[in-house]
């Protein structure tokens, strides 16, 4: 007896499902990934967040253009600066001109010369936690 129409059409998909099957499992086999070497596995990371395939010490990276620590203050060690922020319990930061990095400084509570958007010119020390202002004179 003859089949009928349904039974044609699933024997249709069956074989079409085999055959697609049979090319992913060929395709698999042409692009095999096994047996390469570690080398060839890795990725890395460059500097701008993209992966490469080249080693970080062997990738060229471009430094930034910023100014040095030296180019930022005077043969005397002097570093100019804008109060940007004061506290009343007697401490407050500078920022720098050049590099506008914050630098934290004390001052006494009497003293009320010093106040803030106020130019200063100052010696940058380090200290345990990051820079310190001392020495500080107001320019006008």
């Amino acid at each position: 007896m003859a089949d009928s129409y349904s039974k044609k059409e699933n024997n249709k998909k069956k074989v079409k499902k085999l055959q697609d099957k049979l090319l992913r499992r060929n395709d698999r086999k042409v692009n095999n990934n096994k047996g390469k070497s570690l080398e060839d596995m890795l990725v890395y990371v460059d500097a701008n967040g993209n992966l490469t395939s080249v080693p970080p010490h062997l990738q060229q990276t471009e430094t930034p253009v910023k100014a040095s620590r030296r180019d930022t203050e005077n043969t005397n060690g002097v570093s100019t600066g804008t109060i940007t922020f004061m506290q009343e319990k007697g401490f407050g930061f500078i920022t720098e001109d050049i590099t506008r990095d914050n630098v934290f400084f004390n001052f006494d509570i009497n003293n009320t010369e010093f106040k803030k958007n106020c130019k200063v010119s100052f010696k940058k020390e380090t200290s345990a936690k990051g820079f310190r202002a001392s020495d500080m004179i107001i320019i006008n």
